[in-house]
């Protein structure tokens, strides 16, 4: 849907808007609302204390009293510089965040949104950590209405961004459902195989569960030889120099969590800290494995690699594929959650590795297997892009709108919500593909 422009621009004098309705005023953000720093807070001991704290104090973390109460416009003073949040309750906020006393003619709603298109970071200390200047806050230049269109604003944005975020939910939900799906069906493929008719038995593993009547369940590493890695001395720097051996560790977390194969790594080791550690080369194929932080991410080597101490390495044997096994741990998610130990950083012991266990059909089936997980993978993660793509046009329209809106790029002033309406249709599947 396109908007009508205003009539009449002026030049504002701003870099980042231009050319603003004739009759916006240009102001500084103290204009339109007064800037006060959060403060620490005591913590109430209940679980549903009385007052929201808002800022690094936790979003469920309640606060005895509260700083203000009301209407407000808050804003990253450390950290997340460029995050507002707008408020209208009795709330705590904690010294890393500045909350706002509105002005009479100022609209919250309004000044929320004006300040998701400023470009905070450009005003904030260039550190590790930026951080806001309460004087830069407040006079950073802006242009605005009156108080009587900032709220006719505020009131097309709220409706139009209500919209917007609806689809964008019906989007995560679908891709909530595809990684369900997902999961469902490669855990169905290496349990119960490809033949709904075939005879089942009772594995006498609760998380398998029956299998084919014809598979053997055994442990992992009766099919493939478990190794573990090590890390060379970084006390030792000509361990570390003219490093060309690929090493699997912590760092390449990502890639594990989001790849089937891994080709290249984050840290790369060489032959002199391999001599003196107890890390080496691992041939092509291994199923690595990470044992702490996030357990299970897993993926197969595309050449030959070591493993840091924070992994297991399982090279297979000739009763067992890699995709395979590959597939086993994917399947094996919740089962490994639960065999975890630790209250920060979550591990898996060496005993519970070594109790691991896995379904072999035999090699033909197995090849079957992992070509149709390949397939169905496919097909849904093709599904998962385009609604991700879908969301990410969606946000995009967001803050163009936003932004349109409240740099006086559209006029909105004559603007009612329709009495009926259809919302903007998805170009990504409604429905899960079967």
């Amino acid at each position: 849907m396109s908007y009508p422009s205003y009539p009449e621009y002026r030049d504002s004098g701003l870099d980042w808007a231009s050319q603003v309705p004739s009759h916006w005023r240009t102001a500084k953000f103290k204009h339109l609302a007064q800037i006060h720093n959060g403060r620490d807070y005591k913590e109430v001991e209940e679980d549903d204390g009385p007052y929201p704290v808002i800022g690094s104090g936790g979003k469920f973390a309640r606060a005895s009293d509260y700083l203000y109460e009301g209407e407000s416009v808050l804003l990253g003073r450390k950290g997340t510089v460029d995050k507002p949040l707008y408020v209208n309750e009795a709330f705590w906020t904690v010294d890393t965040m500045f909350y706002t006393h509105l002005e009479q003619h100022t609209s919250g709603r309004f000044l929320y949104y004006l300040a998701t298109t400023i470009s905070f970071d450009r005003y904030s200390t260039n550190t590790a950590l930026p951080s806001m200047a309460q004087e830069d806050l407040a006079n950073i230049q802006i242009v605005a209405p009156d108080y009587w269109e900032q709220t006719q604003i505020a009131r097309f944005l709220d409706h139009q961004t209500a919209r917007i975020d609806a689809l964008i939910a019906e989007q995560q939900r679908l891709i909530e459902l595809l990684k369900e799906k997902r999961q469902a069906m490669i855990s169905h493929a290496v349990t119960k195989g490809l033949d709904p008719d075939v005879a089942m038995k009772d594995s006498g593993v609760e998380w398998l569960g029956e299998v084919p009547a014809h598979w053997d369940v055994t442990r992992v590493k009766w099919v493939a030889k478990l190794e573990s890695g090590h890390t060379p001395s970084k006390s030792i720097p000509e361990y570390w120099e003219d490093c060309d051996i690929p090493w699997v560790s912590l760092n390449d977390s990502k890639t594990l969590a989001n790849n089937d194969y891994i080709e290249n790594t984050v840290t790369e080791i060489n032959a002199l800290g391999m001599a003196n550690s107890a890390a080496h080369i691992l041939p092509r194929g291994t199923v690595v494995f990470t044992r702490d932080a996030t357990i299970g991410l897993t993926a197969v080597t595309t050449r030959p690699m070591a493993v840091s101490q924070h992994l297991i390495a399982w090279v297979c044997r000739e009763q067992i594929l890699p995709e395979f096994l590959l597939f086993i741990f994917y399947a094996m998610e919740e089962e490994l959650q639960r065999s975890t130990a630790g209250a920060t950083i979550k591990t898996i012991g060496m005993p519970e590795v070594r109790k691991m266990v896995t379904t072999v059909p035999s090699v033909d089936e197995q090849e079957s297997i992992v070509e149709h997980i390949f397939k169905r993978k496919q097909q849904l993660e093709e599904t998962e892009a385009e609604a991700e793509s879908f969301i990410k046009l969606l946000k995009e329209r967001r803050s163009a709108l936003i932004s349109a809106a409240v740099t006086g790029k559209i006029d909105v002033r004559d603007w009612d919500p329709p009495v009926s309406e259809t919302f903007p249709q998805s170009t990504a599947s409604e429905e899960v593909p079967a």
